[in-house]
């Protein structure tokens, strides 16, 4: 049974008396531990499989099968449970809260999943030593560069073991340097046993994981794994 599985999914929007197909017959299937990079310019659809995947939207037509759950047609207030339980999310923008420390930034979720005090201690401070960032835990975002803070949420995303890493743009807002760290951070979190799916724009960044899918209006125009194309 794959980890993620999409069927005949659409995502339509109207536009005054016009129908926009955001996605077009998507078909998809990701297994448990795959690193995969979803790839497309802007408009292509990348962004509406995005909010798909992390059940930040629900389809028009089709089905979203989630660790064997069909979550298509989940209430906003399931999906949200959804979320927080099986999604890890890293974005662009950080998304860190200002007035939080960075210890309280990666701890926030897994208060909403009812989890005791003293686990939710351990699994913090576990989540930033594996970013390498338990000295600068008691710092605020605006105490930390952009690439400690893209650490900081990676280690959020993983605070409640979620079976999926859903990582948008990650290094869309960072220097060469930066990048090239949180891409190999991306690597080792694959290699420790995580399922990552990257979203970006970027071909070079998109050919560091195993599997790559370009969308094209909607559509999936290719899916190439690393040594066999299909």
């Amino acid at each position: 049974m794959a980890l993620i599985e999409i069927k005949d999914m659409y995502k339509i929007y109207e536009m005054g008396s016009e129908k926009v197909h955001a996605l077009d017959g998507v078909n998809l299937k990701i297994e448990e531990h795959e690193f995969v990079a979803i790839v497309g310019a802007s408009g292509s659809g990348k962004s509406t499989l995005m909010n798909m995947i992390g059940c930040l939207d629900s389809p028009t037509l089709g089905t979203y099968l989630l660790d064997g759950e069909d979550i298509s047609s989940f209430s906003d207030r399931r999906l949200a449970k959804v979320r927080n339980q099986k999604i890890g999310f890293i974005f662009q923008q950080f998304n860190l809260l200002k007035k939080m420390t960075a210890f309280e930034n990666v701890e926030r979720p897994s208060k909403y999943a009812g989890i005791t005090k003293q686990e939710r201690k351990q699994r913090t401070l576990d989540a930033l030593g594996k970013v390498g960032l338990q000295d600068r835990m008691k710092h605020k975002p605006a105490a930390l560069s952009g690439g400690q803070q893209q650490r900081v949420a990676i280690a959020r995303s993983l605070i409640n073991n979620p079976p999926v890493i859903l990582a948008d743009e990650p290094t869309g807002n960072l220097d060469s340097k930066s990048s090239k760290e949180i891409m190999s951070m991306m690597r080792e979190l694959h290699e420790a046993g995580n399922t990552i799916i990257l979203i970006t724009h970027d071909n070079d960044v998109a050919q560091q994981a195993e599997r790559v899918i370009q969308l094209f209006d909607g559509k999936i125009v290719s899916d190439e794994r690393k040594g066999n194309q299909q």
